[in-house]
């Protein structure tokens, strides 16, 4: 079948299937879903481990009609599920509405993107994953099921699936006016501002080398209606020629800086939904810890800075609001989240994982599930609260391990 991708976005995963599918309809979907042993659903391929993976069906759902319904008096859009964020994001603006925030990468599936958890940044925004109002999945079964938020705690349980729970069709999520943004990019923050810099604008960023304890760059996305940040702002400096996060690289991927106003979904993301952002030649690691103990966290890492240095293209820094999802690394606590954009190394990189993993251990690391992490299934366990009750509901929704994956059976054991 052709259409259906055979490796991940970064190259260091090769699916393990044995048959590729790219339904036209969603009845197609269900007679490949009730008639397979093992089946899984891949969107743009941006997880960076095997979750994605399995041995037996994998299905694209690019093939289904990309709709987009908005329902204005629910404030809602309605959309096919492997609709790009940026597809989608287009579509709304030129109807005079948004999604709350965006991710860095504009290129992401909309199921994909919420399945695992995946995130922007601001001190009052959540995950992409919380604006979910319902879904629209084929269990294992084959059959329809439809859910949003009136089922309660349960619809909670069932957003961040990790994929485990059947394959999502359709996401409808809650949509708000649009809004124009500014960009601006400062040089060289002193790290103990860096809870002022989160708490200045819509959604900020802040990228380090790990070469030293400042951080290299600041994003600062604002309102356009805002005033700018004075010239003295934080001890910094005024970038004068647009970035990459990563010194060296062409800033023409990034979306445009220097306080030129423009639409939101030109401005939150970090790279154009135009330009391919990179080869894909890295990996990826992301670790979510309790707001509270963010300069403690970065402390404990900073006896390690030149092995981190050693292996990294860059560090990113993002603060993220608490959630009610499950399996939502922002379960309950507002977070810190550290990124880590490695070198395409994996001999090299993972014993840096490994070790940044257990010096984090104090903080409770909760992981992005679509990175490459190593932490111990209990120690993951121990850090959601609700670990126990997804796993009750993996069992009752999936009994015979259909949408099951060996990174699945790792993390959540068969009863």
């Amino acid at each position: 079948m052709t259409g259906v991708p055979r490796r991940n976005w970064a190259g260091n995963v090769g699916y393990a299937a044995r048959r590729f599918h790219r339904p036209s309809t969603v009845e197609e979907l269900r007679r490949l879903v009730a008639r397979g042993e093992r089946v899984r659903a891949v969107g743009t391929g941006h997880s960076f481990n095997r979750l994605g993976d399995t041995t037996g069906d994998l299905v694209s759902l690019a093939g289904l009609p990309p709709t987009v319904e908005i329902d204005r008096d629910r404030g809602t859009v309605t959309v096919a599920a492997g609709l790009r964020y940026g597809d989608l994001a287009t579509r709304l603006h030129a109807e005079g509405l948004a999604v709350a925030n965006l991710a860095s990468l504009p290129h992401i599936s909309v199921a994909g993107a919420v399945a695992t958890g995946t995130h922007g940044s601001g001190d009052g925004n959540r995950n992409l994953a919380a604006a979910v109002a319902g879904l629209e999945l084929v269990t294992a079964g084959g059959d329809l099921l439809a859910v949003d938020r009136a089922a309660g705690d349960r619809f909670a349980g069932m957003v961040v699936s990790l994929g485990a729970l059947g394959v999502v069709t359709r996401v409808t999520l809650d949509v708000v006016p649009a809004l124009e943004i500014r960009q601006y990019v400062r040089r060289d923050l002193p790290r103990d501002a860096l809870d002022a810099a989160f708490a200045s604008a819509y959604s900020v960023s802040g990228f380090t080398s790990w070469r030293s304890s400042r951080v290299d760059q600041v994003w600062r996305k604002q309102r356009a209606d805002q005033p700018p940040p004075p010239a003295d702002w934080l001890g910094t400096t005024a970038a004068d020629t647009p970035l990459h996060p990563v010194p060296g690289i062409d800033p023409v991927h990034c979306t445009r800086q220097l306080g030129e106003p423009g639409p939101w979904h030109e401005r939150l993301p970090h790279f154009r939904l135009d330009f391919t952002p990179s080869s894909g030649d890295e990996l990826q690691s992301e670790y979510h810890l309790p707001r509270v103990a963010a300069a403690g966290a970065l402390a404990a890492l900073d006896g390690m800075r030149d092995r981190i240095a050693a292996v990294l293209q860059v560090c990113e820094l993002r603060t993220v609001a608490a959630d009610e999802l499950w399996l939502s690394p922002n379960q309950g606590r507002d977070s810190l989240a550290i990124h880590f954009t490695w070198t395409d190394d994996a001999a090299a990189v993972l014993p840096v994982v490994a070790e940044v993993e257990e010096r984090l251990t104090p903080f409770a690391p909760r992981p992005h599930w679509g990175k490459v992490f190593t932490l111990d299934p209990a120690a993951v366990a121990a850090a959601f609260p609700r670990y126990a009750d997804f796993a009750a509901l993996l069992a009752e929704l999936d009994p015979a391990g259909r949408f099951r994956t060996d990174l699945l059976d790792r993390y959540f054991p068969r009863p």
